[in-house]
């Protein structure tokens, strides 16, 4: 069986925590900002853990060595 390819979107935009939970940035931050309530804005910052449904299809599909 020949190696699986890691996605090279995926490679850029997801990765996996220590304790194998799927974690990616938050969209919505990067223009028309004016139009965003600022509460939105302050929770856009940073990343977030996908949900646990959409976790194993991206690591078995997307990043399956782990990214």
């Amino acid at each position: 069986m020949p190696k699986m390819k890691t996605k090279s979107a995926a490679k850029k935009r997801l990765r996996l925590t220590g304790t194998g939970k799927v974690r990616a940035n938050v969209a919505f931050k990067r223009h028309c900002l004016s139009a965003k309530t600022s509460k939105m804005k302050r929770q856009a910052r940073g990343t977030f853990i996908v949900a646990e449904v959409d976790a194993p299809a991206v690591k078995k599909h997307y990043l399956p060595y782990g990214g």
